[in-house]
């Protein structure tokens, strides 16, 4: 095919990019079905619950909050409205910046985290580790981190 030529790729380059699309496209929609299923939780709030949790005094600036999931600034404003309207988020002013804000973990939002989890994990499992030996997920690792960029937030 001359439009692959053109732009310096090989059919099988193509199809290897094509094929990372589909196993993270299928991958997501296998954890999203499970957490919405059984926790009535999308797997974006899921993320944005998890980083959180895993911040210092459960608190981050949604700046920073922005850059570690993988939501648009406006999305992730949309998506703390509903946790918060939820109960398992709350916003806090930043005292060091009036226009600052953080994204604060509640309790329920803990709590609802904690019941969710289990179901994450086996489905991280489940739908990719579980494809791997042992020596890949260190390939693996080696890859995405190149991929991703060595400044990206984990």
């Amino acid at each position: 095919m001359t439009l692959l030529r053109d732009e310096g790729l090989t059919v099988e380059e193509l199809a290897v990019w094509r094929m990372l699309q589909r196993a993270q496209v299928r991958i997501t929609r296998h954890l999203e079905g499970e957490l919405l299923l059984a926790h009535d939780l999308p797997l974006a709030s899921y993320d944005v619950l998890s980083r959180l949790a895993e911040a210092p005094e459960r608190r981050l600036r949604m700046n920073d909050l922005a850059g570690r999931v993988l939501l648009s600034r406006s999305g992730l404003t949309r998506l703390i409205d509903r946790l918060q309207r939820d109960g398992l988020v709350n916003r806090e002013a930043c005292e060091s910046d009036a226009r600052g804000l953080f994204a604060v973990l509640t309790d329920a939002g803990a709590a609802r985290l904690a019941e969710a989890t289990p179901t994450y994990l086996r489905g991280v499992r489940a739908h990719f580790l579980d494809s791997l030996g042992p020596d890949e997920i260190g390939q693996v690792r080696q890859l995405v981190t190149r991929l991703a960029g060595a400044t990206d937030a984990p």
